[in-house]
């Protein structure tokens, strides 16, 4: 099977090498192949997402992606910008399904800023949509006034977007994968502003006229902003839209200790998928050697798990990762007293020992 490597833009490389290190000790039988994407990508081509880059995507079997983005590109017209490469192999690639489980490991609940007793065994999934929303929608653009009262001060405007099978088949996914956990979801939505939100429940409890077996609630986006704070371990799956999705995800990774344990994965309906930690590119931290590569590391094990079938190996790498927080050893955004210090090559080097060890 074949993987292609976009290890992008800040510290994306760095965290990347040691997510493929920990694939090679694995010694399965899967070709990789590495391509620029985003900023990097733009300055050696002209464009974030080249069409070598996507063909190479295309012809994978999964993706394994670092990060985009970088302070220096924010005067580009917006089309160019480095966060276009993955909107596009998003849309190329047809990954509908976003995936962001937020998991608080037991070594880690001194590192949420929440209370020992609301965080301590916290396990939700994020399910978002991927492709449609406000992200997606059209029309949208900047306009003049007509009559030029505002002359210099453009309109903007993107449109909020749904149809019924874009909904149905997330609608779909949660469902099933609630199936696999406590059968319960929670769909957030902003049905009491937004006439997209009110069509999202009306289709959310369609479909959930097909599983009897599990237990549906609904909830305004703003509520569960709060809940998760105040009470997280009350959920268990959350599905929502693209920008909602985008949003909770990170509040929720914060509820781990940091978005640098937080992995996730992108599927279409052949679960070929992109895999990628849920943080940025962070350029202020690029090449000092102090990003936390868990959670590309995590996606890894998402990665051998759902796109290429290799479970066993999947449970080895999450194991590996458990041990070295066993062990107190902790990059800088987990760090605290009592525990060792390690720059990024060296939590990788601690993951790949082991693997090995095991």
């Amino acid at each position: 099977m074949n993987i292609a490597i976009l290890p992008g833009d800040g510290i994306g490389p760095e965290i990347v090498a040691e997510a493929v290190r920990v694939l090679d000790v694995l010694e399965l039988p899967f070709n990789t192949d590495s391509a620029l994407v985003g900023g990097a990508a733009y300055e050696a081509h002209g464009h974030p997402l080249p069409q070598a880059t996507l063909k190479l995507a295309q012809d994978a079997d999964a993706v394994l992606f670092g990060a985009v983005g970088d302070w220096k590109f924010d005067t580009l017209e917006r089309s160019l910008r480095p966060e276009q490469a993955i909107l596009g192999l998003r849309k190329h690639l047809q990954l509908f399904a976003n995936f962001r489980p937020a998991i608080c490991y037991p070594q880690l609940t001194h590192a949420s800023s929440l209370k020992p007793e609301l965080i301590g065994g916290l396990d939700i999934l994020i399910v978002r949509e991927l492709t449609g929303d406000i992200y997606f929608g059209q029309p949208r653009g900047r306009r003049e006034s007509p009559d030029g009262a505002f002359k210099g001060h453009p309109e903007a405007f993107d449109t909020m977007r749904y149809s019924r099978p874009e909904i149905e088949r997330i609608a779909h996914v949660a469902f099933q994968a609630a199936r696999k956990r406590s059968k319960r979801v929670t769909s957030v939505d902003k049905a009491n502003v937004l006439e997209t939100f009110q069509f999202w429940r009306d289709v959310m409890t369609e479909v959930h006229a097909e599983y009897p077996d599990i237990e549906l609630d609904h909830m305004y986006v703003d509520n569960a902003a709060m809940q998760l704070v105040k009470a997280p371990k009350k959920f268990d799956v959350l599905v929502t839209g693209n920008m909602f999705g985008d949003i909770l995800s990170d509040e929720a990774a914060m509820l781990t200790g940091s978005i640098g344990m937080l992995p996730s994965a992108s599927l279409n309906s052949e679960n070929r998928g992109l895999y990628e930690p849920s943080h940025g590119s962070a350029p202020d931290i690029a090449g000092k050697n102090i990003a936390n590569p868990l959670a590309t590391i995590l996606s890894l094990a998402m990665m051998l798990r759902f796109s290429l079938n290799q479970a066993e190996a999947a449970l080895r790498v999450e194991a590996a990762v458990v041990k070295v927080l066993e062990a107190g050893l902790r990059t800088a955004d987990i760090w605290s007293e009592g525990t060792q210090r390690v720059g990024t090559r060296e939590m990788g080097s601690a993951v790949v020992a082991a693997l090995k060890a095991a």
